[in-house]
């Protein structure tokens, strides 16, 4: 089985509840299992800021998908639950990216095609990010990806606590 890192986002109707879908959905795909959550994290728009604030969390997912089978049914759940792109950093349902992959053997899995860039371009840039997966992965590295550094250099600001990951994704 592959290890991969999800990232969660929602901040339009019922974020939590969009979040739990989305994960129950993710779940529920063949092949795949959720490992382990992240804790959830309200965070400040970034890019576009005239929009409501966002829940953001992570997940390390095992699976037999390919990362592209993968990426496309992350998609998928995102149209499932209501999700219409607009515009870039527009508000949204749901936001499900595939941020890091690891094959079979533990090796980083890298892509650079139009669909699909693995590690994501911008994992290491963004707090709301980095936030989870420090809770995933208190070495500093998610699935081949090292962002400790980043993470200790990096802003906090708009970044807050909201639940604890094993509380809210309870009773996924």
């Amino acid at each position: 089985m592959s290890r991969a890192v999800v990232a969660l986002g929602a901040n339009l109707g019922d974020r939590e509840s969009s979040l739990r879908m989305a994960v129950s959905s993710l779940a529920a795909l063949p092949g795949t299992r959720v490992a382990a959550y992240s804790h959830v994290y309200e965070t400040d728009p970034v890019g576009y800021l005239d929009q409501p604030a966002f829940l953001n969390a992570a997940l390390l997912v095992e699976t037999e998908l390919s990362p592209a089978a993968l990426l496309g049914a992350l998609l998928g759940i995102e149209a499932g639950l209501g999700r219409r792109r607009t515009f870039r950093n527009a508000p949204r349902v749901v936001d499900l990216d595939l941020l890091a992959m690891e094959d079979g053997e533990g090796r980083p899995v890298s892509s650079a095609t139009a669909e699909l860039q693995l590690p994501h371009p911008r994992m290491l840039e963004r707090a709301f990010v980095l936030a989870p997966l420090s809770d995933l992965f208190v070495s500093g590295t998610a699935c081949g990806v090292p962002f400790g550094d980043q993470w200790a250099a990096i802003s906090r600001d708009g970044v807050r606590f909201f639940a604890a990951g094993k509380e809210f994704f309870k009773e996924i």
